[in-house]
């Protein structure tokens, strides 16, 4: 075998990176020492993995064709490593997850997860729908836990629990003490909504989709616990997950609106590379994530566990 663990190593870090330079900073290697190995590991091969572009390097369709091959090597490699080092096969988990998923339930699993695997190198990542879906396509994470629509090849998607926006207001507003809203009153208003490129607005816009009037859109948003404070403050009306908005519910220091002409159920859903390989510390990530909403048909009945 003319290979090493370490070419591919680095291998994967420049296809990620798309810089030598970068992919040295991340393996904690000097720039020689990098180039050196993708060059030698280049040569041993008689093969070129990258079209060169000046100090980018772009994968060509060979390289293309063997970094999920590495990857998996890899991470099967870290595993055999840890067992032979008498230790369980959790060694890292790298986990993406969109805000509402992230902030509401991402990071209770994990915590759990941590407590059970507390030799488990965890990383959680929380960007939207967009973002998380582009780094699992990288194989820059293990798994990915959206809110919104994936539609990437590469990617597999599996449905977890149902979820459902609502469209809410301050105490004060007008619409609360109704607790309802038409269509028609409802573009007379100020919207404070998620950015484009979130699951959370492509719901909502897919829900308005047959409803074309333009919206007073006030603000866009990227975290949902600043709509709500925006909202609480008189500037408008919002529109995220009933789990995200829970807490305020009981509280009253938000109030729900509900839409009946509008359709804002959505799915949330597991999704990773298709050819990464899946790890312990993956399967038993996802046994848990499916435990916490056995029984339930909506995110909002969640009980969410407590931690110890």
């Amino acid at each position: 075998m003319r290979f090493t663990l370490r070419q591919l190593q680095v291998f994967v870090a420049v296809a990620q990176h798309e810089s030598v330079s970068r992919a040295a900073q991340s393996l904690a290697l000097s720039q020689s020492a990098t180039s050196t190995s993708l060059t030698e590991l280049e040569r041993q091969s008689d093969c070129q993995l990258f079209d060169r572009a000046g100090k980018r390097l772009a994968l060509n369709a060979l390289g293309r064709q063997l970094l999920p091959e590495a990857v998996a090597l890899i991470d099967q490699a870290r595993e055999i490593e840890r067992l032979l080092g008498g230790k369980s096969g959790y060694g890292s988990l790298n986990v993406g997850a969109t805000l509402t998923v992230g902030n509401y339930l991402a990071t209770l699993l994990i915590g759990s997860f941590m407590q059970r695997h507390p030799e488990c190198r965890v990383k959680l990542q929380v960007h939207n729908t967009a973002h998380v879906v582009q780094q699992i396509a990288h194989y820059e994470l293990d798994l990915g836990l959206i809110e919104g629509d994936c539609q990437h090849p590469d990617i597999e998607v599996q449905p977890w629990v149902e979820d459902e926006l609502v469209v809410f207001c301050a105490p004060q507003h007008p619409l609360a003490g109704r607790g309802s809203a038409s269509l028609e009153e409802l573009t007379h208003e100020a919207w404070i909504l998620r950015e484009q490129g979130s699951g959370t607005r492509l719901t909502f816009d897919q829900a308005m989709r047959h409803h074309p009037r333009n919206l007073n859109i006030r603000l866009e948003l990227e975290h949902t616990e600043a709509i709500k404070r925006a909202v609480e403050s008189g500037l408008g009306i919002g529109c995220i997950s009933r789990l995200a908005l829970r807490d305020a519910f009981r509280r009253g220091s938000l109030m729900p609106v509900e839409t009946p002409e509008l359709d804002l159920r959505r799915q949330f859903y597991f999704i990773w590379h298709k050819q990464k390989y899946q790890t312990a510390a993956m399967r038993e990530f996802l046994e848990q994530c499916r435990a916490l909403t056995a029984g339930v048909s909506r995110s909002n009945q969640i009980v969410l566990p407590p931690i110890i």
